[in-house]
């Protein structure tokens, strides 16, 4: 009754919720090398029914309702950690019809979303020794390259074949361009196993180049420069000895590349950018199957996915840190307050044998994540624990630790 409450409450808001989760993020980021990835997701909550309530289309074909999420995560860019939400902006596509594309100026489209989270993260992230924002290639965008902020660099799985201009002055596309490029390298990296496709070893063949991209025509915003410096990175699979699509990524940056040093380590920082599918993915299936809140009213469900965005978050740090492999401290997910609460459970967790003892340091994430999956119904014999006994363990340590500050009155 608390919860539904607090997502009534006309003072509550998405921007309030995303601002709170980002500060504290800012908190961990100070003095590191951090990347930002962003993405956006579909939430589908129905057809005919969520039409009538007010959801705007999702999907194809429009036969679908629901909202969508635009989430940025910051992570260690040297180990990976997740260090918490940078942005979330969810909104429905309730408007009617709109302009043709074209026409509209980028403040006016949901592009905008992948600029705006960029400007947020120089800002929140400022503490940063430097921050790279990541993204597919949905955000291919001429703008994005133009006006994003001064400490913030950029990498963009490329979508369009843009205009490139050379050095003796005349003019190709940057496909061709990168194709007839020499190889730099050669390396091979291990892709993990996914639904419908095995764990393999992959030799990929590496080139890259400095290139001067050309302003698209017609462009909605003609005040911008006509040619924005960049650097492309292409990335693709040579081992041809399994089935499915084979890996070729062209990746557009704004680092400075001089080396194949370099440019491996742009291909590295790319393949950090599926921890935002792993957070779409324990938003929805994996943790918290969103998209079956049986929520009427769009406006309290927007505010419902806000919520549900910043505490996947913690969850996903939990799953990650369950096996005491990252090193990683309390505070990157827990107040210093929750200490006392988590150190007490533990000790009324832990039985006589080595199996039900917490094996990992106290005031390590790894510590935690033991004592969250044990409320979570984690026996600590079987299995490990996954973002579902996580999700149902944060929720009765929130409820624990709101216990502890209770002051018993005399009735």
């Amino acid at each position: 009754m608390q919860f539904t409450r607090f997502l009534r409450n006309e003072r509550v808001g998405v921007e309030e919720m995303a601002s709170h989760a980002a500060a504290r993020t800012a908190l961990r980021v100070a003095g590191r090398e951090i990347i930002v990835v962003q993405d956006n997701s579909e939430l589908i909550i129905g057809g005919r029914r969520a039409k009538a309530n007010g959801y705007g289309p999702v999907g194809k074909g429009g036969g679908t309702r629901g909202l969508l999420l635009h989430a940025a995560l910051a992570l260690d860019a040297e180990n990976g950690a997740l260090l918490g939400l940078v942005d979330a902006q969810v909104w429905n596509r309730d408007k009617g019809k709109v302009t043709a594309r074209r026409s509209r100026a980028i403040a006016d489209k949901e592009s905008q979303y992948w600029l705006s989270t960029a400007t947020k993260a120089g800002e929140t992230l400022s503490a940063a020794q430097s921050i790279t924002v990541i993204s597919d290639r949905e955000s291919d965008i001429y703008e994005h390259f133009v006006r994003r902020p001064p400490n913030v660099e950029l990498l963009v799985r490329a979508n369009w074949n843009r205009k490139i201009k050379l050095k003796s002055g005349t003019f190709t596309s940057q496909f061709a361009f990168v194709d007839g490029l020499p190889e730099a390298a050669r390396f091979s990296v291990t892709i993990p196993a996914a639904p419908g496709r095995k764990e393999r070893t992959a030799e990929l063949a590496l080139r890259f180049s400095p290139v001067t991209l050309c302003r698209p025509h017609p462009s909605p915003a003609p005040d911008l420069p006509d040619t924005v410096r960049l650097t492309i990175v292409d990335v693709r699979e040579v081992s041809s000895t399994h089935d499915g699509e084979s890996i070729h990524w062209r990746l557009l940056t704004t680092h400075v590349v001089r080396s194949s040093k370099q440019a491996r380590r742009i291909v590295d920082l790319y393949r950090k950018r599926w921890t935002i599918e792993e957070f779409f993915r324990t938003l929805k299936s994996a943790g918290f199957d969103i998209e079956e809140a049986d929520i009427g009213e769009p406006e309290v469900m927007i505010k419902f996915v806000a919520a549900a965005a910043v505490a996947a978050v913690t969850i996903m740090q939990l799953v990650r840190a369950r096996d005491g492999t990252t090193e990683e401290k309390l505070i990157e997910a827990f107040d210093p307050d929750d200490r006392p609460v988590l150190e007490a459970l533990s000790a009324e967790f832990e039985g006589a044998t080595e199996k039900q003892k917490n094996p990992h340091r106290k005031g390590t994430l790894a510590f935690a994540a033991w004592v969250i999956a044990r409320l979570g119904g984690w026996t600590a014999y079987y299995g490990k624990p996954g973002p579902m006994v996580m999700r149902v363990g944060l929720e009765a340590f929130r409820r624990i630790k709101y216990g502890t500050t209770l002051r018993l009155k005399n009735v």
